[in-house]
């Protein structure tokens, strides 16, 4: 059912668990400066200490082997290794840090799975543009060289840039993340035109310079909700849905894995809102560079990070002003059948990333693909005993199964999120996703396993041993 070299792992960031965020030298971060500004984050809490990882990475490390995982899915903190984003000063107590982790996960037989950025760029190079400025990529290749030559020696699976849509779209756009900017309808593209940037010249950097040596493989990691047509014989539903895949998958899949360049079917309806806003600036969707490194063909797997579905509805937007929104010109709506875990967007559809696997193999040319997030939120009253995200695990790890016998699509691992209970960026420690739950109360921060945990290390011991 699942290969025997299956990665069964689990997820985590280093904002959301580290903590000592002032500790042996760091420097800030945009989440720092965001989450210690008032009004931002649920109850204004913030990651100062969160799971205090920093300091209790033993019992992180006790937690991931007693649920016997193969893999952890683990980010570095840029602001930590090079406090002011630059490898000027390196700051190497963040690095005794990270040895530190990766070693021990090596010695239990646990492979690690490294993210380079997971949403918390350096504040000095925010200070500096951020995203914004096309230098951020040269500065982000020159972090991922020097964390290829310092740890590539034991890492095997790397992640440039995670979820660089919600960076770009809920940090640029919206505004609930960091940086907290609403500069709507072109700084987002700009910023995810940089990511892409970024990530391509970090992938060329480690194909020319350490792959013969490290023999790793690199990529980044993607999210997308699966969307389907609400009403499947109206093709106006149809043609909505088809855009917002493209809209929310296609932006960053397609120009690694398809063309080199951005689907055509976005260009063009940016295009065609800018002139119906009679806007004559610059490019919104900016065009890739001659001096750029060519961004096809630059992931050895494709990532996906999954969490739910929608139905999508063809649907204009009534702001008269230039946003993704208007761009799209399409509604999702929920299911009234799905029920709702937690978060108010969490519909629980494991039949969802099923799907999603299946257009992947379709779309993006049958690529080895691993679930680099999944996960099911918590919130209200503490249920250690969590039946529902334990029925959550089963069934989705089930359709998992089906998309690699059924539909042939290589599935190569799956990671569930979150190792254990974190602040979960805007929501805080308002929601719980973790297989552990950790007491925030308690100064002691105590992990407890929760029933979904037991569950998951069951399943995982269940398809190791076939």
């Amino acid at each position: 059912m699942f290969p025997r070299d299956f990665a069964w792992g689990a997820a985590t960031s280093a904002y959301q668990i580290e903590g000592g965020w002032q500790t042996d030298g760091k420097g800030p971060s945009i989440w720092d400066t965001f989450c210690h500004e008032k009004g931002r984050v649920f109850g204004n809490q913030n990651g100062d200490v969160a799971c205090n990882s920093y300091e209790l990475w033993e019992k992180d490390l006790e937690c991931i082997q007693q649920l016997g995982l193969t893999h952890y899915r683990l980010s570095l903190s840029w602001a930590r290794l090079l406090p002011d984003g630059t490898t000027r000063n390196v700051n190497q107590r963040g690095v005794q840090y990270y040895n530190r982790v990766i070693d021990d996960l090596l010695a239990c037989n646990v492979s690690p799975m490294v993210s380079l950025y997971h949403f918390d760029l350096p504040q000095a190079i925010q200070d500096l543009g951020g995203w914004k400025s096309p230098g951020v990529a040269t500065l982000f290749d020159n972090y991922a060289k020097f964390c290829f030559q310092t740890f590539g020696d034991r890492v095997k699976l790397w992640i440039t840039i995670n979820e660089p849509q919600v960076c770009a779209k809920l940090g640029h756009e919206v505004g609930i993340h960091a940086p907290g900017l609403k500069e709507k309808g072109t700084t987002a593209y700009l910023v995810g035109h940089n990511m892409l940037r970024a990530h391509a010249m970090a992938w060329h950097s480690y194909n020319s310079t350490y792959r013969i040596t490290q023999n790793g493989a690199v990529s980044l990691a993607l999210n997308s909700d699966w969307l389907e047509p609400l009403d499947p014989g109206r093709s106006e539903d149809v043609t909505s849905a088809e855009r917002d895949l493209i809209f929310t998958l296609g932006w960053f899949a397609w120009p690694v894995f398809v063309t080199g360049d951005y689907p055509e079917l976005m260009r063009s309806s940016i295009e065609t809102q800018s002139k119906m806003m009679g806007y004559s600036g610059e490019l919104r969707l900016p065009r890739f560079s001659i001096d750029d490194p060519p961004i096809l063909g630059t992931a050895d797997f494709f990532a996906l990070n999954y969490y739910t579905s929608r139905k999508v509805k063809s649907g204009g937007c009534s702001e008269q002003i230039l946003s993704m929104k208007r761009d799209l010109a399409a509604e999702e709506v929920l299911d009234p059948s799905w029920p709702i875990c937690g978060v108010s967007w969490l519909a629980v559809v494991p039949n969802g990333l099923r799907k999603l696997l299946k257009y992947i193999k379709d779309v993006f040319n049958n690529p080895t693909i691993y679930i680099t997030e999944n996960g099911f939120a918590q919130v209200g009253p503490l249920q250690i005993e969590d039946v529902e995200r334990c029925k959550f695990y089963k069934s989705t790890i089930l359709e998992v199964a089906k998309a690699i016998e059924e539909d042939e699509v290589n599935v190569r691992g799956y990671f569930a999120w979150s190792l254990m209970d974190n602040f979960e960026w805007a929501d805080g420690f308002s929601a719980r996703f973790g297989l552990f739950h950790v007491d925030f109360s308690d100064p002691e921060l105590r992990r407890t396993i929760y029933q979904s945990g037991r569950e998951y290390a069951k399943i995982i011991s269940k398809y190791k041993s076939v």
